[in-house]
């Protein structure tokens, strides 16, 4: 069934966006305005040029994210396709960049960023949005031989050559986060669950080794049990609580926080969302917690009508890129998951996410118009239809 209507673009998502991106100026501001910043870019207590750095160079980078949402926005579906494989060879080859001396940057025994003016720029999070392109076209050509082990295996390849990558940096988050976003959209796109669970099997010998590493064992521990050393490596775990624990319903009041005075490390990026609890309170809390909820109900919409599967997949993905980011991110300053250094989206300061987040809302948007397409409407039902003719397929390859 051709679809014939063109809607208008999602202005919920829209609102939602836009309402996350206020929020995080102004938590940006309040986190940063009272930490004293040296010209070097080192901590200092010089009274002089401090308040608005960190507030202008999220501003600048703002601006230009705007700039990338607008240009994704005009971008077709059929560009966007075109656009998959290139800009995941590119991916690929930016995280491969930070290994270049003179080129790569090395901040707190990790290198994974690049020295572009005025700032630097994370290659990992761009990698994300290459990986989800690339397995939305990739999902949307192989439809009728998803049965075959080949058609998993490549996906499948391509995850983990990018995963060793990032862990060669090291970032586990990452890594973590690519390989949940991977296996959910070939899990939504109807790949064999036979696959899927022998994948799982393999992956957990591996899983245990990288979890074994002495730092990561000891975030382990210090989630199982921050207060055995509060002082020490569970310290910023108990600050977190006890930023969240102080702002009660309706908070200390924007601006009054005290664990942004040194007290909590990261404030203004990974845990962001423990200063918003403590000046905002549960109240400010929730807002932000329902503010993603309209995003992945909006998106999971737009999934929903979308004209196209290869539509189908780029929506899915970069919905659940967005929303298992903010899941997570939520999660470790609650205490949930152990620490991983993930931002916030559209709240964190921190220039690589802010543009690639940017650059999602506006392949949603265009998305959204559920603009005429030459192949049929992905719906829920037709998924499950196709999951059965596999199994069917398989079957009958059994029984001759």
């Amino acid at each position: 069934m051709e679809l014939q209507r063109e809607y208008k673009i999602d202005k919920w998502l829209l609102f939602s966006v836009i309402s996350l991106t206020v929020m995080g100026i102004i938590m940006v501001y309040s986190s940063t305005a009272l930490m004293p910043i040296a010209k070097g870019g080192n901590v200092s207590y010089s009274p002089e040029d401090y308040q608005f750095v960190y507030l202008k160079k999220h501003l600048l980078t703002l601006l230009i994210s705007i700039f990338v949402m607008f240009v994704s926005y005009k971008m077709s579906p059929d560009i966007m396709k075109k656009l998959a494989y290139p800009l995941l060879i590119l991916s690929v080859l930016l995280l491969l960049a930070v290994f270049i001396p003179g080129l790569g940057l090395k901040i707190n025994g990790a290198r994974r960023w690049l020295r572009l003016w005025p700032s630097t720029f994370q290659p990992s999070e761009f990698a994300k949005f290459a990986m989800v392109l690339f397995l939305a076209r990739y999902l949307s050509e192989t439809e009728d031989v998803r049965g075959r082990f080949k058609t998993f295996v490549i996906p499948i390849g391509v995850m983990f050559l990018i995963q060793v990558i990032l862990l060669m940096q090291p970032d586990f988050g990452g890594a973590f986060t690519m390989g949940v976003i991977t296996i959910a959209i070939l899990y939504i796109s109807g790949s064999p669950l036979k696959y899927l669970g022998s994948l799982f099997v393999l992956v957990i010998p591996v899983l245990v080794a990288l979890l074994m590493e002495p730092y990561r064992l000891k975030r382990i521990m210090v989630f199982l049990d921050p207060w055995k050393d509060p002082y020490g490596s569970g310290f910023q775990l108990v600050q977190s609580f006890v930023a969240l624990g102080s702002g009660g319903v309706f908070g200390v009041g924007l601006g009054a926080g005290r664990q942004k005075l040194n007290f909590l490390p990261e404030i203004n990026t990974d845990f962001i969302f423990s200063l918003i609890g403590e000046e905002l309170g549960f109240a400010g809390a929730l807002v932000v917690i329902i503010l993603f909820i309209i995003f992945f109900l909006r998106g999971s919409i737009i999934s929903k009508r979308a004209c196209s599967k290869f539509s189908f997949y780029l929506s899915t993905g970069l919905v659940l890129m967005v929303t298992i980011q903010a899941l997570i991110n939520i999660a470790v300053v609650t205490g949930l998951v152990p620490t991983k250094g993930l931002p916030l989206p559209y709240i964190s300061y921190g220039g690589s996410a802010l543009l690639v987040n940017y650059m999602v809302a506006g392949v949603l948007l265009r998305l959204s118009k559920a603009e005429p397409e030459r192949l049929s409407i992905v719906t829920r039902e037709s998924l499950v239809r196709k999951r059965a003719r596999l199994k069917a397929r398989m079957l009958k390859r059994r029984i001759s």
